[in-house]
């Protein structure tokens, strides 16, 4: 017998569908519009989002993004973007390393125990990396104009792919938790199910991208949704680091862009290596 108000189990399994539909269809069809109007919206949107990030990334460590050592962070990603837009790989790692190195030092100073700072000054510094590498990835993915739009469309509906499948397959099915010290909804069933939608989308989206180029779909696909799935757990260890529940109350009822974006994050830099191994032009597939 249930207890009166309180809801069935079935309804708190699924008692967040409705927020992550919300979501979707705000941020999918906002990102595929940009991919598919060319690289300068695209890098137009990621400029936007890496500043989000950035800012969601040091209010985690106890700061703000209007005085230094906070400023660093959004400065040294958005430099490393410019870099990037400009064709200048190199110079935007090299900008990400020198902010990571400078933000490092000039958050030493700062007092651990206060209310401020959460953190060792090393986490805040490490927001330069996580962020600006991932921002690098996905505009340097683009600006290959051959087959830039076709790359980032594919990593993007991999990734959604494998979230939404590692979504119903685990609330669905449930069965053993996958790293419970980590993250304790996150079960096997919900990660073989994100890796199969992954796979499935992966196949559908190459034979329509790229009606000649499908062999390697499907192991490009398992290697994209296992970092998604990676960048997910991490996502909750650091919010588990930091005990927090969401990166920040930006979207409403359903967290920071950080809580959304995790799993692209991770899987970015590595289709951008895919897309240097495929050489310029060609699907990350081939």
């Amino acid at each position: 017998m249930s207890v009166t108000g309180a809801a069935p189990p079935e309804a708190k399994r699924w008692r967040d569908l409705r927020k992550r539909v919300l979501s979707a269809l705000v941020l999918g069809p906002t990102a595929i519009a940009c991919v598919w109007l060319g690289a300068t919206p695209w890098t137009v949107l990621m400029a936007i989002a890496v500043a989000i990030l950035a800012w969601e990334w040091v209010h985690l460590c106890g700061l703000h993004t209007r005085a230094l050592p906070g400023a660093a962070v959004p400065l040294a990603v958005l430099g490393a973007g410019a870099f990037a837009v400009a064709e200048r790989p190199a110079l935007a790692l090299g900008c990400l390393l020198a902010g990571f190195l400078l933000t490092w030092v000039a958050s030493r100073g700062l007092p651990r125990a206060g209310r401020r700072v959460r953190l060792p000054p090393l986490r805040l510094a490490l927001g330069v990396l996580y962020i600006g590498i991932a921002g690098i990835a996905l505009i340097e993915l683009r600006h290959d104009n051959e087959a830039g739009r076709d790359n980032v469309l594919f990593l993007l509906l991999v990734v959604w792919a494998s979230d939404i499948g590692a979504y119903l397959a685990g609330r669905a099915l449930g069965g053993p938790r996958l790293m419970p010290s980590v993250s304790p909804n996150k079960t096997w069933s919900g990660a073989l199910g994100g890796l199969l939608l992954a796979v499935i989308v992966g196949l559908v989206a190459a034979r329509i991208l790229a009606p000649g180029a499908v062999l390697w779909a499907a192991p490009v696909a398992v290697l994209i949704s296992l970092m998604a799935q990676a960048g997910d757990l991490l996502e909750s260890a650091i919010k588990r680091h930091f005990a927090v529940k969401d990166t920040s109350s930006l979207i409403p009822g359903h967290g920071g862009l950080l809580d959304r974006l995790d799993g692209v994050l991770a899987a970015a830099p590595v289709a951008a290596l895919l897309a240097m191994a495929s050489g310029q032009g060609s699907p990350i597939w081939q």
